[in-house]
């Protein structure tokens, strides 16, 4: 057995957490998963995973060499499916990953056709409302909007978009709306609860010159903004949401902008993927019916 089916070995040891079940994976016996393992820990010189009856517990050389092991495996496969699928349509899983309320607004109406063009796909959407770890949680395209932190990625560009302050005209009815940023300090204000930075909205004059952040507070706070998109909707508060999620509840009256002699932050929207030497097929033309869909889409 060669270098790269003993590295296969174990890896799926490691995965699997025992060479019985290694062994039942691979369609081998547990005795050759166990050799094929110590052969491996000779030629490198060095000993890769403490064994014990029950379990497996990878050394800290072992862990090193497990993770690039993972990676050299995975452009392997990789590069086989970048030949395989030349001349073919793509084919399998996608899995994209999104906030709950860009996958609401914006992919959900675009994904039928898609889906149309490229029939053999499945398409799998993860909604979360914090950054995952693409390679971790096998994730093929994710959605960020706001500054870009993992700079391993490559990101492909799809817009930007402002924010807007806004309430309900029941709201405004109500209590009234804010005359400068510093009066919502008095005005409940709907949070999200898993970004602080979300709650800290940051406002310039016309000129933008000067500058204000405000730590905003409410009886209300939730991990998704789809739904505090709601209950906005239903008269419960102030919030700042990105203009792709309401501006047609503007321009219909459903909600009304606040503090329009104030700027707030935009936020730059990018597709973007681990960083791979062969992109597969069904990456990169999802990421290039993204960038036609919304080339030409204002999200002011």
């Amino acid at each position: 057995m060669n270098k790269w089916e003993q590295m296969q070995v174990f890896v799926t040891a490691v995965e699997q957490g025992s060479f019985s079940a290694a062994a039942r994976r691979l369609q081998i016996s547990p005795s050759a998963v166990s050799k094929l393992i110590s052969r491996l820990e000779g030629r490198l010189g060095t000993r890769l995973l403490n064994r014990t009856t029950r379990s497996l517990h990878l050394t800290e050389v072992g862990d090193a060499f497990y993770r690039r092991c993972g990676e050299i495996l995975a452009e392997l496969d990789e590069a086989e499916a970048a030949m395989t699928s030349l001349g073919q349509s793509p084919k399998g899983i996608l899995r994209v990953n999104s906030s709950p309320g860009f996958a609401s607004h914006q992919l959900l109406p675009v994904l039928p056709d898609f889906q149309r063009r490229y029939p053999d796909l499945t398409v799998e959407l993860q909604l979360t409302g914090k950054a995952v770890d693409l390679v971790t949680e096998g994730v093929d395209v994710a959605i960020r909007l706001g500054e870009l932190e993992d700079t391993s990625l490559v990101a492909r560009h799809l817009g930007a978009c402002s924010r807007r302050v806004c309430a309900s005209p029941e709201f405004i009815q109500r209590y009234g709306e804010p005359d400068s940023p510093d009066a919502l300090m008095h005005f409940n204000c709907l949070r999200l609860s898993t970004h602080d930075s979300f709650n800290l909205w940051r406002f310039r004059d016309n000129d933008g010159v000067a500058q204000q952040l405000i730590r905003v507070d409410g009886t209300f706070i939730t991990d998704n903004v789809d739904t505090l998109y709601r209950y906005l909707l239903a008269g419960q508060g102030i919030a700042l949401l990105a203009g792709f999620m309401v501006s047609d509840a503007i321009a219909d009256g459903r909600l009304r902008p606040l503090l329009r002699d104030y700027q707030t932050d935009s936020q730059q929207v990018h597709a973007v993927y681990p960083h791979r030497k062969f992109l597969p097929a069904k990456v990169r033309v999802f990421v290039e019916f993204l960038q036609q869909q919304f080339d030409q889409v204002d999200w002011g």
